[in-house]
């Protein structure tokens, strides 16, 4: 009974967490999408599919931790870990999904600063 326990509490504390990010996260993300897609249909698609993403992969790293091998120590160890591994998995999927984003953003030239008036450049010098 405490393994399972255990396991819920962790899993339940893990998935608030990956909620809260995915919900943080959300309203810059669909305005970036938006900007990058073109439309609104379209961002509100990616934008749902990285929430899920962000979730899932987050669960998935909770669950990997095995319930029994930590069968000796106290519960809020078992919670610890469990939720550590959902952290990871977690940082790793904002970690993707940024560079995946950071790559579909133009690169913008910066424009050169203002020469004020009267001052010559190296061309006419």
């Amino acid at each position: 009974m405490r393994l399972s326990l255990t396991f819920a509490v962790g899993l339940a504390v893990t998935l608030a967490v990956a909620f809260g990010v995915a919900k943080y996260l959300s309203t810059p993300l669909r305005q970036q999408l938006q900007e990058l897609c073109g439309n609104a249909e379209r961002a509100a698609f990616w934008t749902s599919f990285a929430n899920v993403m962000l979730v899932l992969t987050t669960v998935v790293f909770a669950m990997l931790v095995d319930p029994v091998a930590g069968a000796c120590d106290p519960p809020l160890v078992d919670v610890v870990s469990r939720t550590k591994w959902g952290l990871i998995g977690l940082a790793s999927s904002v970690l993707m999904l940024g560079w995946i984003l950071g790559r579909f953003i133009p690169r913008v030239p910066a424009l050169p600063a203002a020469i004020p008036a009267g001052q010559k450049t190296r061309g006419e010098i």
